[in-house]
């Protein structure tokens, strides 16, 4: 099993090359952004010495679970599409995050976003969801989002009702093609008249 740690950021060679007088722990304070797509990491380890980090990628890789990031209180961007995703929990820490990608995933419900106040774009298409399943929004979710969302991509989650997102007031870039929005008159014009 690969696991993201320190140790793994320490011999990768797209990361930690010796800078002038830098130690390894001053070089994890100092780290901004973390690129391990595709490296085929199962899991999060310890990172919290990496307390600066902002733009976290993680896609393309085979994570089941967010985990070990409550450090992250300065994270503002986290990638994680194309993973092993079944739920949207541990991210309650994240209170700067601005951009969610979790596109391409196994999740169900769209919940645990309540304290995320500065969440402004939110991409979660193309789940892997079962025969006969749907991505649901949680309303309460969706509510605490109203004041701060401006993107959202739903697109191909087997969706057939939009009527619960007429809260989400800041809008401005929504997709939710290749859904079963059958009665696409009524929703959209839902949508529409909140505008």
């Amino acid at each position: 099993m690969v696991r993201l740690t320190v140790d793994l950021i320490a011999k990768s060679r797209n990361h930690f090359r010796k800078k002038r007088g830098l130690s390894f722990p001053e070089y994890l304070r100092t780290l901004t952004h973390l690129h391990f797509f595709s490296k085929n990491i199962e899991d999060i380890g310890d990172l919290s010495m990496c307390r600066n980090l902002t733009v976290l990628y993680l896609y393309d890789n085979h994570i089941s679970h967010i985990c070990n990031l409550a450090f992250a209180c300065n994270l503002t961007h986290l990638y994680m599409q194309n993973n092993n995703l079944t739920h949207m929990d541990n991210l309650h820490h994240l209170q700067r995050l601005n951009k969610l990608y979790l596109g391409g995933n196994r999740i169900l419900v769209v919940e645990g976003l309540e304290n995320l106040p500065d969440l402004s774009e939110l991409h979660l298409e193309n789940q892997r969801l079962n025969p006969g399943e749907k991505l649901l929004l949680d309303p309460m979710t969706l509510l605490c989002l109203a004041e701060s969302l401006c993107v959202l991509n739903i697109n191909n989650n087997n969706i057939d009702d939009i009527r619960d997102l007429t809260v989400l007031k800041e809008l401005q870039h929504f997709s939710a093609a290749d859904n079963r929005l059958n009665n696409l008159e009524v929703n959209t014009n839902i949508f529409t008249l909140t505008r």
